[in-house]
């Protein structure tokens, strides 16, 4: 759960009463091994989809969130994510955790976007954190103030150490998913982690 943000549910297809009661039946007992053969069978391959979309997408919806602050852009990257995942999941090796690939499909098309408004607007790292720190304080956060100072000092971070931060702290991922989905050895996420705390803490009591 996203500390302070507002969530909604995505990909919201419309479903008969028999699909969505066979759906609310089966989705918190299937595991992932037998969502990729559902989907692998073109029979029951958009029940399975569903199936995935519904328990994930509110992971995958707080994880972009806290990268991008935005409501409507992150239900707009999810979607995208989710896209993706229709569109690839049939050639996934299965060489991974299926959770772990489409995390990183979620996190690539994070940074992607972040990366995307920087270029649009030639900002640096620092001005595209100043705008969604703006965004906090008009909506973006239900929060307490100090939840909003720890957001507000995570903007401060580069995107990619800030992604880590979030997996780590907020998602509570082990060093070892967060390096399959970013690519990334588990003593750099160590070490990237430590600094970000260290960050965290010297803009928190700058903030003070």
């Amino acid at each position: 759960m996203i500390v302070g943000f507002q969530q909604t549910e995505v990909i919201a297809a419309p479903q008969s009463q028999t699909a969505t009661q066979r759906m609310e039946q089966t989705d918190h007992i299937i595991g992932d091994k037998a969502l990729i053969e559902q989907f692998q069978n073109e029979n029951s391959r958009h029940f399975a989809f569903q199936l995935l979309v519904k328990k994930y997408q509110t992971k995958i919806y707080g994880l972009i969130r806290k990268m991008v602050i935005d409501h409507d852009d992150a239900h707009d990257i999810t979607q995208e994510t989710f896209i993706k995942v229709w569109n690839n999941l049939a050639k996934f090796r299965q060489d991974a955790q299926l959770y772990t690939w489409i995390y990183r499909i979620a996190v690539n098309e994070s940074l992607a976007f972040l990366n995307k408004k920087r270029q649009k607007y030639f900002l640096p790292i620092y001005d595209v954190g100043k705008e969604l720190s703006g965004k906090l304080d008009n909506g973006g956060f239900t929060g307490d103030e100090i939840q909003k100072k720890l957001q507000k000092a995570l903007l401060t971070l580069p995107d990619k150490q800030r992604l880590v931060f979030n997996m780590k702290y907020f998602d509570e991922m082990t060093y070892e998913e967060i390096a399959e989905i970013v690519g990334t050895s588990v003593g750099a996420l160590k070490a990237s982690y430590h600094h970000a705390i260290k960050k965290i803490e010297a803009s928190v009591l700058l903030d003070d």
